[in-house]
């Protein structure tokens, strides 16, 4: 089981260096993340979008453009399409959202004819390292799906299991989150928690333990979880966590990155190749992660 970046990073260089599409990579802290993922043999990156602009910039920050073969497309749109049909021409294994809006380069990656689609949902996946808790901890769905419903739910615990994988974990525990730890009709969070963790333990769910409903506090701690009389085979060894919704997970993970210091990097899954799907708010360090997390599940998708 990998439990800090310093160890997927130094995983993911065994199996590069991987062809990485870069969608709109003219900003500085993406070039940044391009480069030190070279210079780690992760990754062998095109560069997509506008020339003349990437290379100003990798010139100014100390870059040799020459490294890399950089395709001009100053137009986002077109950028997005090009470097999505890298990926489905097997030209590149892994995509990465560069200076540019999610749902310009999701359209892309959606589309019908071009596209990355497969029959699983796409989902995201935010990986964080955490001050005092022993493991990686990975939350889903915080950045793609609204609000899912109970079928969407067990797709998107389907992905992150497969993804937690990758990471070294053979049977990875997922949490499935809400305020509570008892089923309440007045809470369908409750009632969907209950039934991921049926499906489960029916084989409707794969390669890992569900249990809920918990609260943070008893998924996250054995003692409160004992404190209170609860029995949870994940309680204190969680590996992934559900959340309800797109606003709850996008305020769990922004709360701990900027509160409480953790390190995140951030992946999308589902489609035909892993997307480095960050927040353009995070810094060349988390993209950097995030790459050899795609390094990772590159590789294990080709073992699967």
């Amino acid at each position: 089981m990998l439990k800090t970046f310093k160890e997927v990073l130094e995983k993911a260089k065994d199996y590069g260096p991987k062809k990485m599409s870069v969608a709109a990579a003219q900003a500085e802290d993406v070039l940044r993340a391009v480069e030190a993922a070279r210079l780690e043999g992760l990754t062998d990156s095109i560069l997509v979008g506008d020339k003349k602009e990437i290379i100003r910039i990798a010139k100014e920050i100390g870059i040799d453009p020459s490294n890399y073969e950089i395709i001009d497309k100053p137009d986002k749109t077109e950028t997005a399409k090009y470097a999505v049909e890298l990926i489905r021409n097997k030209k590149a294994s892994i995509l990465m959202k560069g200076i540019m809006g999610t749902a310009r380069l999701l359209k892309a990656v959606l589309d019908k004819e071009i596209g990355l689609r497969t029959d699983r949902l796409l989902s995201h996946v935010y990986t964080l390292e955490i001050k005092n808790y022993d493991r990686l901890l990975t939350m889903t769905d915080g950045a793609m799906n609204i609000s899912p419903d109970l079928n969407q739910k067990a797709q998107i615990i389907q992905n992150a299991i497969h993804f937690a994988q990758s990471l070294g974990v053979e049977k990875p525990k997922v949490a499935v989150l809400g305020a509570l730890e008892l089923v309440n009709p007045d809470m369908p969070a409750t009632i969907d928690a209950a039934c991921l963790a049926k499906m489960s333990e029916r084989g409707q769910i794969v390669g890992g333990i569900v249990d809920g409903p918990l609260a943070f506090d008893n998924a996250i701690s054995k003692v409160s979880a004992l404190h209170k009389g609860i029995e949870s085979p994940v309680s204190g060894e969680v590996d992934i966590v559900l959340v309800p919704n797109i606003e709850s997970g996008n305020i769990f993970a922004k709360g701990l990155v900027y509160l409480a210091k953790a390190i995140p990097a951030g992946l999308l899954l589902g489609a035909k190749a892993p997307v480095v799907l960050t927040s353009r708010a995070d810094s060349a360090q988390s993209k950097l992660y995030s790459i050899a997390l795609g390094v990772l599940m590159s590789e294990m998708a080709k073992i699967r």
